[in-house]
């Protein structure tokens, strides 16, 4: 990992700390992710369980079960940065795995068709600055291997960065982003 990495994500971590989620209009973010990236019911959409003050795809899911689409959930895998994902919905219960994150208790695995990616910032060329794991650079990698996905980073207008991100050869660049206020495709 990079020093400038390190650098960034520990900044991105204050900048994020200090931001007041609640100020963000999350009914919109909700109708820009189902007006633009359109999922269709034969489609699967893997989301993550916010963590702390991580965007909170909870509204995207509701929206998502209402309309009866199947939705998952990503699951570490041990000695793999390849994450399964288990189907989720809110008859199925959750417990805290690996990284305190919140999985379903579930094998029921499924490949998503669409992946929502958490984020510390993100810049307008469809670069992310994840955690510095690699678990979802690995994953969108062997997705797209199989097949065509959509990749969408949801994140708070204020985690853009005005600056391009620096991006390494293992880095998946994002199909979309989606916040608050607007929607971005690469």
């Amino acid at each position: 990992m990079s020093d400038s990495k390190q650098v960034l994500r520990a900044e991105a971590k204050r900048h994020r700390a200090r931001m007041d989620p609640a100020s963000e209009d999350m009914d919109a973010a909700v109708s820009l992710f189902l007006d633009n990236i359109k999922p269709a019911a034969d489609q699967v959409v893997a989301a993550y369980w916010p963590k702390g003050r991580e965007f909170d795809t909870g509204p995207i899911l509701e929206q998502l079960l209402g309309r009866e689409i199947t939705c998952a959930l990503p699951i570490v895998q041990k000695d793999s940065r390849i994450l399964k994902f288990a189907c989720w919905d809110e008859s199925i219960e959750l417990k805290k795995g690996t990284f305190g994150i919140m999985e379903p208790d579930s094998e029921s695995w499924i490949e998503p068709d669409i992946v929502i990616v958490p984020m510390l910032a993100f810049d307008r060329r469809g670069g992310r600055l994840g955690y510095g794991g690699g678990y979802y650079d690995a994953t969108l990698k062997a997705l797209r291997e199989k097949k065509d996905i959509i990749a969408v980073g949801v994140a708070y207008a204020q985690q853009a960065c005005l600056f391009s991100l620096p991006l390494e050869p293992h880095d998946e660049r994002l199909d979309w982003i989606i916040t608050p206020q607007d929607a971005f495709e690469f």
